[in-house]
């Protein structure tokens, strides 16, 4: 139904976030209302005795039951269940039409989707000019990839690109090479949530001890010393 009534009224509050949180209230009612159709039953609590009211001197005696009254308004209660409808509520169907192609809600994804992909190919761009030791490209591209990093696909695509340069035997850096990397690498860690811990993080880790870079002969840093501090 959304898809085949509410575009326009989606497309027209773009912008209002007071207008779309209603919207969103309203949806939710829908679908509580959905969920628990029948109103919760009310029960009639009865009162506990009061300490010591058994003393009172003005007690009134229980009423005498009569039987025949009590027995007509069980026979009267059972009539009434057996006329009532059934508990459950029967489906109405409904046809919805179909509504605008899918294509005219994702017409404005489709520039998103685009965007994500030349962030992407920036981040690749950027890594290989790294990598290939031209840095002025690389220093061009560098605040881009850093925004980019705020994206968890840009994030992934860095794990996988460092990982090819890892299988061609490319670990050991120069310093502006291992600078770019480590800045690169401690954006990527600084924008992860808890989500990315078993996902990015966790391939980050071979990465960072694999990269390195000789500081002199025989004393080698490796990239983790320089990440080692996120959580």
């Amino acid at each position: 139904q959304l898809v085949a009534y509410e575009v326009k009224r989606m497309r027209a509050e773009e912008g209002n976030k007071q207008k779309i949180l209603r919207h969103i209230k309203e949806l939710a009612e829908k679908l509580y209302k959905n969920e628990n159709p029948y109103p919760a039953v009310t029960m009639h609590k009865v009162q506990k005795p009061t300490e010591g009211c058994h003393l009172r001197l003005h007690q009134k005696p229980f009423p005498r039951l009569d039987e025949g009254t009590v027995q007509w308004i069980i026979d009267q209660a059972t009539a009434k269940l057996q006329t009532a409808p059934p508990a459950v509520k029967a489906e109405k169907k409904c046809m919805v039409p179909s509504g605008p192609p899918i294509a005219a809600i994702l017409e404005r994804n489709g520039n998103a989707l685009a965007n994500s992909a030349r962030r992407l190919e920036v981040v690749r761009n950027c890594i290989s000019y790294v990598f290939e030791n031209k840095m002025l490209e690389a220093k061009k591209l560098f605040p881009a990839v850093l925004r980019a990093m705020k994206g968890r696909a840009a994030r992934h695509c860095l794990t996988q690109e460092l990982n090819l340069h890892i299988q061609q035997n490319r670990a050991v850096l120069d310093h502006q090479q291992f600078d770019f990397i480590i800045r690169m690498m401690n954006c990527c860690l600084q924008d992860c949530t808890a989500m990315d811990e078993h996902g990015i993080a966790a391939a980050l880790l071979p990465l960072v001890t694999a990269f390195c870079r000789k500081l002199s002969p025989g004393i080698t840093q490796f990239a983790y010393s320089c990440v080692q501090e996120h959580v």
